[in-house]
């Protein structure tokens, strides 16, 4: 800290001009974070920028509108409620916080179960896929819930049903299906889940339940996909997460997690606190928490309506698919996204003998785009992709102008000495999938370690 004071002017240049050196939030492609919003709205949150949202009794009206944006969320996913039922859910600063007051829910009804019945409750796991979000991690590691991850395969790079099911016992406190994966988009198969643990609990007498991270596709699913069955229409869905701050189109910091029906929220988590002026209920992990994220999901719900959101889904899936043909086109890309999910594309290059993504990638900055290089998760992690995330804001002019620049850098790499990291990945990709054909893979992991971390 400095030792004396500086005028305001100068403070606000020193600081601006440090972050001139920040990227542009329009050509982050690597986020799925909301980065633009109307005037108005803006006005709106930067007048409630000095709210504290935990102060129910002085803020009433922003707490009825978090109501109000529960309420419309939860029947967007169709929750069985009564005409005159309100939602049980709430805001929370986004999708991590809403999936740890999730799984707390889920454990502390397992737990009660199981003391119910006189049976031991200090062992509970968690099934996902590999796939997901690391903030599930983090629910497992500091709740001390075991996590069991179903692995990926080449092809098919989302949690498989079946086999989540089959690591499926009685200390699982519940199974969580991505809507729409942030490697490449894809929705899991929540409904065939939903059959598939019907089956188990009823042959087990287990009850097993589901939630569902739609931290992405929860404002995507509805709009674009109505007859898709993810959501509360399946029995055994009892909560879901969705991230307002993405596709719900709210400046990064808010997060909604909805549970189906009060049952599913066990009440001795829920705090009833006399503080600043009256009793409030409260289930979150954080107290202080602002109110200008609620009161723009609110704006953004009533503003755009359901049409709105669906022109909004509508023209970024359209956007999607100018970007995807347009890398098709090059001839020099394989497609690794689906077209039905989130309005992504994820693509690997289909030669690697010169160059690989993280060079593509790294090239791609001298141009303003960030466009992240990753591999794959257990047991995919050959495979190396590059991923556009579609937001509102990325037009299809836009969508042109990245293939355009995406051409010129790869005639660029072209044009240089081959890399020789590049030409030994190809080389261990191609040794490990001969060994796969040949069925010698016990051996060749055993005799060589930079091949088993390809394969």
């Amino acid at each position: 800290m400095p030792e004396n004071t500086i005028p305001k002017e100068a403070a606000y240049q020193i600081i601006n001009d440090e972050l001139m050196l920040d990227g542009n939030p329009r050509l982050n492609l690597a986020s799925f974070v909301t980065t633009w919003m109307e005037p108005e709205c803006d006005k709106l949150m930067m007048a409630a920028i000095n709210k504290n949202y935990v102060d129910m009794d002085e803020y009433p009206v922003t707490t009825e509108l978090q109501n109000r944006c529960v309420n419309m969320i939860a029947h967007l996913f169709n929750a069985p409620l009564g005409e005159s039922e309100a939602a049980v859910g709430v805001g929370t600063v986004g999708s991590s916080e809403a999936i740890m007051l999730a799984g707390l829910a889920f454990k502390r009804r397992w737990q009660n179960k199981r003391k119910a019945e006189g049976k031991p409750y200090d062992k509970p796991n968690i099934v996902t896929g590999a796939n997901v979000q690391v903030c599930w991690e983090k629910f497992a590691r500091y709740f001390e819930v075991e996590l069991k991850e179903v692995n990926l395969r080449e092809g098919y790079y989302v949690m498989d049903p079946e086999k989540a099911v089959e690591l499926v016992d009685e200390n699982t406190i519940c199974v969580a299906a991505i809507l729409g994966s942030t490697l490449n988009g894809e929705f899991e198969d929540v409904k065939l889940l939903n059959d598939l643990l019907i089956k188990k609990n009823s042959e087990t007498g287990w009850d097993v339940p589901i939630h569902v991270d739609a931290a992405s596709g929860g404002f995507i699913a509805p709009f674009l996909y109505p007859e898709l069955e993810w959501d509360f229409r399946l029995p055994l869905v009892k909560s879901i997460n969705v991230s307002g701050h993405k596709y719900g189109l709210v400046y990064a910091g808010i997060g909604w997690v909805i549970w189906r029906s009060k049952e599913d929220l066990p009440e001795e988590l829920i705090f009833h606190i006399n503080y600043l002026g009256t009793e409030q209920p409260t289930f979150t992990l954080n107290f202080s928490k602002g109110s200008s994220q609620v009161i723009a999901q609110y704006y953004q719900l009533i503003r755009l309506g359901f049409e709105g959101y669906k022109n909004v889904m509508e023209n970024c899936q359209e956007n999607a698919m100018v970007l995807k043909e347009g890398l098709e086109r090059t001839g020099r890309f394989t497609i690794v996204s689906k077209d039905n999910g989130i309005p992504l594309v994820a693509f690997s290059l289909k030669d690697h003998s010169r160059h690989d993504e993280f060079e593509l990638s790294h090239h791609l900055r001298r141009f303003g785009w960030i466009v992240p290089a990753y591999t794959m998760p257990a047991d995919a992690q050959h495979i190396t992709v590059l991923r556009v995330v579609i937001r509102e804001d990325f037009s299809r002019g836009l969508a042109e102008r990245l293939v355009l620049d995406i051409e010129k850098v790869l005639r660029e790499l072209d044009a240089l000495p081959p890399n020789g990291k590049s030409m030994k990945r190809s080389a261990d990709v191609a040794n490990c999938h001969a060994a796969l054909a040949n069925g010698h893979v016990a051996k060749k992991l055993e005799t060589d370690k930079k091949t088993n971390a390809i394969c």
